[in-house]
């Protein structure tokens, strides 16, 4: 009678444990909602199990049903943004109550190491300035940051690990340094809490951002080949296809943002006839996964880096500013003038304060409609020849350069197609003259189209020229 006494008890105490509402970590103390809209909140239950929500801003209670696996979601309405710290209980009769939550902006940060280069630095990697932000970071009570933790999948998972923290000196050193002050300039315009969710993966391709069903119909990519672990150790390489689609983005996509920032390119260096179309199909894939229509795309050049010989990333570059025509409702930052002479063979650039800025400049302008700002670099809209001379006509740079001559990073070629170093001033509205002792009769031009060459060319807001070529030679 007692071992049924106690195998009775055991069971009522598994079936407690497996009823209780589960939550994914991404619904966590200190999490930013996006504001004036309908927020997903979901989890786990006792298979159709009742679930009640109670946000701490309304009167209303909101209830679901779980399915037969346990598996539930809902959505609730949340108000105008401020600072007021707010929570939500989560109930099937044994409640989870959420705290310090903050009603604001979110938005979701991905790519490789660039965006997940944390305030502390990479070895030998500094960020700029990074002692000074990390010190005085508890000022910015309206940043919350979720870090999402590497997880390659092989298939699709709903969990991964990633909590909201509060800015901090204790936290920010693991923050994001490109996100971290992309939200600084947001909540210092906009005066509302920035939320970040930080789902990065250094070294990572855009097909790992993909699923297996869109990159298994690429001809360069074979899945049994390509997907594997990084010798001699037993994690996954991150050059593997469709691990961080798997394991981190699809956890993630049930959480209400605003738009996405990305910060990727460099291990697809080589695949830049490719690059541009599928880095459209992931953006295409994550609005229609996301299902909150057409959300913002904001994302960032390749930095200079590597030899002046090699043209590799330059090409990659291109690829990028050819991307914003593809993507709808997408534009891309330069960050050419943003790396010293020393940092050519560093990948990880230790200016990270203007990348974030100059996302920022975007999303105010052109998701937020702030009036007075630029956001868009000068980019060459056409050239044409006028006896030894190159006119070159450029967008975004109607109020002029930041300088009449002593223009650097400016090339030019004939017919023979070997490009020398070339002289260029200004010639008008929106227009630079482009001349080469060494060739008369100009068939095209050039400006910082290697991998490594920063120019010194930017409009009168410092937002710096993209660099470009007016040939199409490989």
């Amino acid at each position: 009678m007692k071992k049924l006494i106690a195998v009775a008890l055991l069971a009522c105490g598994w079936g407690a444990a497996e009823a209780k509402v589960t939550l994914p970590e991404i619904l966590s103390d200190n999490m930013v909602l996006q504001q004036q809209t309908d927020v997903r909140l979901w989890g786990w239950a006792a298979p159709n199990g009742s679930i009640t929500v109670k946000p701490s801003w309304s009167d209303k209670v909101y209830r679901a049903q779980a399915d037969g696996e346990g598996r539930w979601i809902l959505s609730v309405a949340t108000p105008a943004a401020d600072y007021t710290a707010r929570s939500i209980e989560i109930s099937d009769g044994e409640p989870v109550v959420l705290k310090n939550i903050l009603i604001g902006e979110v938005w979701f940060c991905s790519g490789q190491s660039n965006m997940e280069m944390p305030l502390a630095g990479f070895d030998n990697c500094p960020i700029e300035g990074a002692n000074e932000v990390i010190a005085s970071s508890s000022q910015w009570k309206g940043i919350r940051v979720a870090t999402v933790e590497k997880n390659g999948q092989l298939k699709p998972v709903d969990r991964c690990k990633g909590v909201w923290k509060v800015s901090s000196p204790e936290n920010a050193p693991r923050f994001s340094a490109t996100a971290f002050f992309f939200a600084r300039m947001m909540n210092r315009v906009l005066d509302v809490p920035v939320g970040i969710i930080n789902c990065s993966w250094g070294g990572s391709k855009v097909e790992g951002w993909l699923p297996a069903e869109i990159v298994s119909q690429y001809p360069d990519v074979d899945l049994k080949r390509d997907i594997r672990k990084e010798e001699p150790h037993d994690w996954w390489h991150y050059l593997s296809p469709t691990l961080m689609y798997n394991g981190m983005l699809k956890p993630l996509q049930n959480y209400t943002i605003k738009g996405f920032l990305w910060y990727q390119g460099e291990s697809n260096v080589g695949s830049h006839k490719t690059y541009g179309e599928r880095l459209k199909t992931m953006v295409d894939l994550w609005r229609k996964e996301w299902g909150i229509g057409e959300l913002p795309f904001y994302f960032v050049e390749l930095a200079p880096y590597g030899s002046f010989e090699g043209t590799g990333s330059a090409l990659l570059r291109e690829a990028q500013y050819k991307a914003q025509s593809l993507i709808p409702n997408s534009a891309m930052i330069s960050t050419n003038d943003l790396v010293e002479p020393y940092e050519a063979w560093n990948i990880h650039p230790k200016d990270k304060k203007h990348v974030g800025e100059r996302l920022a400049y975007q999303a105010l302008v052109k998701t937020y409609h702030v009036g007075g700002i630029e956001a868009d670099s000068p980019a060459c809209k056409s050239m044409t020849v006028e006896g030894n001379a190159a006119m070159l006509d450029f967008v975004h740079a109607d109020n002029g350069f930041n300088r009449l001559k002593g223009m650097e990073g400016f090339e030019m070629a004939g017919e023979d197609r070997v490009f020398y170093p070339a002289q260029a001033e200004v010639a008008g509205k929106n227009r630079i003259k482009v001349t080469c002792d060494k060739v008369a009769k100009p068939v095209a031009v050039r400006y910082a189209f290697r991998d490594y060459f920063p120019g010194n060319v930017a409009n009168l807001r410092g937002l710096p020229l993209i660099p470009f070529r007016t040939d199409d030679w490989e």
